[in-house]
C-alpha cells in the first residue's frame, strides 16, 4: 500500500506542473521556438570576441611585439637596454639608441684627428664576442655632432686581388672581429679584410696604421712549392733566406735557375700568396680596413662628439672629447 501511495504522489506533482505550463501559454510560448544560448562575450581590452588585442609584453628588459601589432611596434629599434644613456657637455644628447648598442662599440679615441692627410685619421669599432649574429655595417654612418661632417660606411672586398677590378660586397663583421675606419682613400682602391698575405701591399703603398707583416716565411714557401730538385738548388735556397716576410722579390739573383725564377714570380707576391693559401683555416684575419674616401679630415682635434649610427639613424655608440 505504501508503494501505491508514493506513486500517486509523484503522478500528482507532474499533473500540477503540466497545468501550470498550460496556464502560461504552453506550446505557444516564444521560448519553445528557441534553443539554448550563450551571451556574446564583452569586448576585452579593445578587442572583439573574434580577435584578441595585440600589445607589447615584456620579457626580461625587452619589449616584444606580437606580429600585426600597431601600438606595440618598435619604431626606434631599441631593444630596451636599461643602461643609462651617456651625457655630454654643452647639452648634446646620445640620441635614439640602436638595438646594436653595447654589441658594437667604438674605441672612444680618434687616432690622428685633424691630420693633414685624411689617410692618417681613423677610429676602431668592435663587435662583441657575445653578439648573436654577424653585423652588416654597409650603409651605417659616422657623424661629427660638432662639425656636421657625415660619412656613410661603404661596401668593400673581403679578399682583394692586385692588378684587377675587385667586386664589392657588404662589409659584414662577425662576433669578436673589428674594423679600422680610415677617413681617407684606400691605397688599393677598396676597403678590405686583412689576411695572411696582406702585408705584400706594403711594398709599394703606405698604410696607416701599418699592415701586419705576417706573410708565410719565404724559406717555408720555397720548400713547399719549389718541387723536385729543391735540395740541389743551393743558390736559390740561400737567396730566399735573405728575403723578409711580405717582400716582393723584384730582382732575382744573377744565374738563378729557371725553376727558382718561376718560384719567385709565382709565389713571392700578393696574388701568388693568396692562391697558395686562400684555403688555409687561418687565411682570413679578424680586422677590416674600411675607407670613407674623404679628401679632408673627418674629426676635430678637440670639442668633438663622434657618433656611429645604424641604417635607421639610431645611435649605436657615441663619445666626446
Amino acid at each position: 500500500m505504501g508503494d501505491m501511495h508514493d506513486a500517486w504522489f509523484f503522478i500528482g506533482i507532474f499533473v500540477f506542473i503540466f497545468l501550470i505550463w498550460i496556464a502560461v501559454g504552453g506550446p505557444m510560448h516564444p521560448i519553445a521556438f528557441t534553443g539554448p544560448t550563450l551571451a556574446e562575450p564583452q569586448e576585452l581590452g579593445g578587442g572583439t570576441y573574434l580577435q584578441l588585442p595585440r600589445a607589447p609584453f615584456r620579457v626580461g628588459s625587452q619589449n616584444v611585439s606580437l606580429p600585426g601589432s600597431s601600438d606595440g611596434a618598435n619604431t626606434t629599434g631599441y631593444s630596451g637596454n636599461s643602461e643609462p644613456l651617456p651625457s655630454f657637455v654643452g647639452g648634446s644628447t646620445f640620441g635614439s639608441p640602436s638595438i646594436y648598442r653595447n654589441l658594437i662599440s667604438m674605441n672612444h679615441f680618434v687616432s690622428g684627428a685633424a691630420s693633414a692627410s685624411a689617410g692618417n685619421e681613423y677610429i676602431e669599432i668592435t663587435v662583441a664576442q657575445n653578439a648573436s649574429m654577424p653585423v652588416d655595417l654597409s650603409g651605417w654612418k659616422l657623424m661629427s655632432d660638432a662639425s656636421g661632417n657625415t660619412s656613410v660606411i661603404p661596401e668593400g672586398t673581403e679578399v682583394p686581388r692586385s692588378g684587377t677590378i675587385n667586386e664589392s660586397q657588404h662589409i659584414v663583421l662577425t662576433p669578436g672581429t673589428r674594423a679600422i675606419i680610415i677617413s681617407g682613400r684606400s691605397p688599393i682602391g677598396a676597403s678590405f679584410r686583412e689576411n695572411k698575405c696582406i702585408g705584400y701591399f706594403s711594398t709599394f703603398q703606405t698604410f696607416s696604421p701599418s699592415l701586419p707583416q705576417n706573410c708565410p716565411m719565404p724559406s717555408d714557401e720555397l720548400a713547399s712549392f719549389y718541387g723536385t730538385g729543391y735540395i740541389r738548388d743551393s743558390a736559390c735556397i740561400e737567396y730566399v733566406k735573405t728575403l723578409p716576410r711580405c717582400q716582393i722579390a723584384i730582382t732575382p739573383p744573377i744565374g738563378a735557375s729557371g725553376v727558382c725564377q718561376n718560384f719567385l714570380v709565382n709565389y713571392m707576391n700578393y696574388n701568388g700568396c693568396v692562391e697558395a693559401h686562400k684555403k688555409d683555416s687561418d687565411f682570413l684575419g679578424n680586422t677590416w680596413r674600411i675607407y670613407l674616401g674623404r679628401s679632408n679630415s673627418m674629426w676635430r682635434t678637440k670639442n668633438e662628439l663622434v657618433k656611429l649610427l645604424d641604417t635607421g639613424g639610431n645611435t649605436v655608440d657615441a663619445f666626446g672629447y
